[in-house]
C-alpha cells in the first residue's frame, strides 16, 4: 500500500506490554480483536457513552469495585452473540495459568463489548470461543487494520433512507508523548453516523446512492426536516467499540477518566455519534511500565487524539 498523508502513523500494539490478534470469517463478514495485556494484567476502566450497548465484565471496572487488573478484551461482531467469544479467551488464558488469583484457582478479567454486523454477511455465523481463542492465539506486535476481526463487518454511514452504507473496518494509532509514554488506541468503527478526518475534516465514509453518489448526513439531520421524518433505524444495530491504552501507572479511577474522555476522539470524527441506536463503548488500559508520575491532562488529551486518528485509519484502510 502507498504511503497516503491521510493516514496516521502507528499502532496500539506500539504500547509496553499490549498486543493485538484478529480472526475472522470473510464470508460471514464477522469476527473478533483481541487486545491482550502482559501476564500481570493492566489497570482497567471503561466508559459507555452509546445508548445500546452490549458489553461484559463492565460493572468490576467502576471505581470502588474490588477488581483492577484486566488480562484482555475482548471486541466482537455477532451482536449480543459475539459475547461468547471472550469465553473461549478465558479458557485459553487460564490454560496458560494467568487470571486472578482465587486460591489456586485462576480466573481471567475479560471484559468485552459487541457491535452489530449480522446484516450484513450470514446472520447464522457469530463469533464463538473458538474465534475467540483463535485471535488470542494470533495476538502479536504487529495488528492489521481495515476489514478485518472486529471490523470485518463494520459499516458507517446509516441515516440516509433508501441509500447503501459505506464499508468501514478496525483502525488503530499511538503517540509517544515527549515524556516516554505511548498512548494508543484501536476502535471498531460500526457507527450510525458519518467518518471525517480529524486534521482535514475530508468527509471519509458516508452513506450512497446506488450509483455511487455519497450522501452526507448533516444536511438530512439538519436541514431537510421532511426527509430527517423518514429516519428508520433499529436501536443496537451499530456500534464504535475500542480500546486505549498507555504504558505508564494509573489508578483504576484515572483509567476510568482516561476511557471517558478518550471518546471525545469519537465525537472529533463522528457526525453524529452516542446516538440512541450506537453503543459506543472505549476501555481504558495501563500497563505500568513507567513509574515516574506524568501529566495526567497531557495523557487524557493523547488518547483523545489517537482515538481520533484510530477512526480515520478504520475508514482509510477499508478503502484501500
Amino acid at each position: 500500500m502507498s504511503k497516503n498523508p491521510l493516514y496516521y502513523d502507528g499502532d496500539i500494539t506500539r504500547v509496553h506490554g499490549i498486543k493485538v490478534g484478529h480472526a475472522q470469517n470473510e464470508n460471514a463478514r464477522t469476527g473478533c480483536t483481541v487486545i491482550l495485556c502482559r501476564k500481570e494484567g493492566a489497570v482497567g476502566g471503561v466508559s459507555v457513552r452509546g445508548a445500546a450497548p452490549g458489553t461484559r465484565e463492565t460493572d468490576l471496572l467502576r471505581p470502588g469495585n474490588l477488581v483492577e487488573c484486566v488480562h484482555a478484551v475482548v471486541l466482537s461482531g455477532g451482536s449480543a452473540f459475539g459475547l461468547e467469544a471472550a469465553g473461549g479467551v478465558m479458557r485459553q488464558l487460564e490454560k496458560a495459568g494467568i487470571g486472578l488469583d482465587m486460591g489456586g484457582i485462576r480466573v481471567p478479567i475479560v471484559p468485552s463489548a459487541v457491535l452489530f454486523d449480522l446484516s450484513v454477511g450470514d446472520p447464522d455465523v457469530r463469533p464463538d470461543a473458538l474465534m475467540g481463542r483463535t485471535a488470542l492465539l494470533e495476538a502479536g506486535k504487529t495488528m492489521l487494520q481495515g476489514p478485518v476481526g472486529a471490523g470485518c463487518g463494520c459499516t458507517v454511514g446509516k441515516l440516509v433512507p433508501g441509500s447503501e452504507p459505506q464499508q468501514s473496518g478496525i483502525g488503530s494509532a499511538s503517540i509517544t508523548l515527549p515524556e516516554g509514554v505511548t498512548v494508543g488506541a484501536v476502535c471498531a468503527v460500526n457507527a450510525v453516523g458519518d467518518v471525517y478526518h480529524p486534521a482535514t475534516g475530508k468527509l471519509l465514509g458516508c452513506a450512497h446512492l446506488p450509483d455511487g453518489t455519497p450522501i452526507p448526513a448533516e444536511g438530512l439531520l439538519y436541514g431537510h426536516a421532511p426527509a430527517a421524518r423518514q429516519i428508520r433505524i433499529q436501536a443496537g444495530s451499530n456500534t464504535t467499540i475500542g480500546v486505549v491504552a498507555v504504558d505508564c501507572k494509573l489508578t483504576k479511577e484515572q483509567a476510568n477518566r482516561l476511557a471517558d474522555v478518550s471518546h471525545d476522539g469519537l465525537a472529533r470524527t463522528i457526525r453524529p455519534v452516542h446516538t440512541q441506536m450506537d453503543g459506543d463503548t472505549l476501555f481504558a488500559l495501563a500497563t505500568g511500565r513507567m513509574d515516574r508520575e506524568v501529566n495526567f491532562v497531557k495523557i487524557c488529551a493523547a488518547a483523545a487524539e489517537v482515538t481520533a486518528r484510530a477512526v480515520a485509519n478504520a475508514l482509510l484502510y477499508s478503502a484501500s
